[in-house]
């Protein structure tokens, strides 16, 4: 199979590596939103094996971690070598809103999925205000 070769594209992706090199885990980007009562995290995740996937929480803390194992490819002359391997992680902090029991996840085509149900005293209600029928229900304010 050929390949082009552009050195420009090639020395802006190697100075972005060295740029944004972190040792330790990589990080997986997400998109995070609320849907009514429950909030829905989407976590890139392409090629993980699902079984590597592993989300906990404690406390309030909720932790995601995946690992991409590389293909063992022995005695072959890379061409090009670019899907990163290693461990990811992502961690978030979940506040007291958020019912940290019922959160569940599903994994489909490299994307995560992670919904967090919104706690039952955290979502809004109407308060009802009641008119005072006789003049001793009714209160007055002195000052």
């Amino acid at each position: 199979m050929a390949m082009s070769f552009d050195p420009f594209s090639e020395l802006d992706r190697i100075a972005g590596d060295l740029l944004t090199f972190r040792p330790g885990p990589k990080f997986m980007p997400v998109d995070l939103y609320r849907d009514g009562d429950q909030y829905v995290l989407s976590a890139d995740l392409p090629g993980i094996d699902p079984g590597s996937v592993d989300v906990d929480v404690d406390g309030q803390l909720l932790t995601i971690r995946a690992k991409r194992t590389g293909a063992a490819h022995e005695g072959v002359k890379w061409l090009a070598q670019e899907r990163s391997n290693g461990d990811y992680l992502r961690q978030f902090s979940l506040g007291d809103g958020v019912d940290s029991e019922k959160i569940s996840a599903s994994y489909d085509n490299g994307v995560l999925s992670v919904i967090i149900p919104v706690s039952e005293r955290a979502k809004p209600r109407k308060i009802e205000v009641k008119a005072a029928q006789t003049a001793d229900e009714q209160k007055t304010l002195t000052v």
